[in-house]
């Protein structure tokens, strides 16, 4: 096969079923040699840039809670903040910085200032991802130089683009977004995700033609916010990529 590329996109807590499409890559001798990731995407793939096994990253992502991953802030521009998630990207990987990762790694984030995409090649791999995570309202923006950065999931959710500029000539696609089932909201939280995501899908069906595969599992049965469900959005998220994967 040609170098290939892999862009994982956002989706809060259904990030767990990346999981599952990293094991289904395993088990089909597929390397991965370019990986873009956005919010809990970007999350994903720093584990998986820096050599830990879909294995390890089961493991993290079962020990993580909403909670754990948050803390109430005082800032006037969030609800929360989501600085115990750098914490824990810290506590497996290290300090590191992106441009050390054993696999070329980008991570997306938004400008809050003028709405343009912020490519995150190098400099704090933890830094980045807590940017790249905050979806807006819901968690602080975070400053990264002189710039305060907001979820990549604004411009681009599924890098698809990202991934091919960095020199991929077969690039696979992950997104959570397209075959989900939205309800009524249950709570502030709720309300917000659901806003933010459907500002998201529309964009991301455009972003995606550039695919050579898309993988789509439907995690229509799913809730973005609970952290009980890891196990079996990663099954989920394997099956449905082995799936796919099959028409390669």
């Amino acid at each position: 096969m040609k170098n290939t590329g892999l862009a994982l996109g956002g989706g809060a807590v259904l990030g767990a079923a990346h999981v599952g499409v990293l094991k289904a890559l395993q088990e089909f001798d597929i390397k991965v040699e370019y990986i873009a990731g956005t919010s809990i995407g970007a999350f994903v793939a720093a584990f998986y840039a820096f050599g830990k096994s879909w294995e390890d990253i089961q493991e993290i992502t079962s020990e993580l809670r909403w909670i754990d991953i948050t803390a109430i802030s005082l800032s006037r521009y969030g609800l929360l903040s989501n600085k115990k998630l750098e914490e824990l990207i810290v506590e497996h990987i290290g300090d590191k910085n992106i441009q050390d990762s054993n696999i070329p790694m980008a991570i997306i984030a938004t400008d809050a200032s003028n709405g343009e995409k912020v490519i995150l090649n190098k400099g704090s791999v933890a830094n980045a991802v807590m940017a790249s995570t905050c979806i807006p309202g819901v968690f602080r923006p975070v400053d990264y130089g002189e710039k305060m950065l907001l979820d990549g999931g604004i411009i681009e959710n599924v890098p698809v683009n990202t991934v091919r500029e960095m020199g991929a000539d077969y690039v696979i696609g992950v997104d959570l977004n397209s075959e989900y089932t939205y309800e009524k909201p249950d709570n502030i939280l709720d309300v917000l995700l659901n806003s933010f995501h459907f500002i998201m899908k529309a964009s991301a069906a455009l972003q995606t033609e550039n695919s050579d595969l898309l993988i789509k599992p439907d995690l229509s049965k799913f809730n973005r916010t609970d952290m009980n469900q890891v196990q079996t959005l990663l099954k989920k998220g394997y099956e449905d990529a082995k799936k796919a994967l099959k028409n390669i």
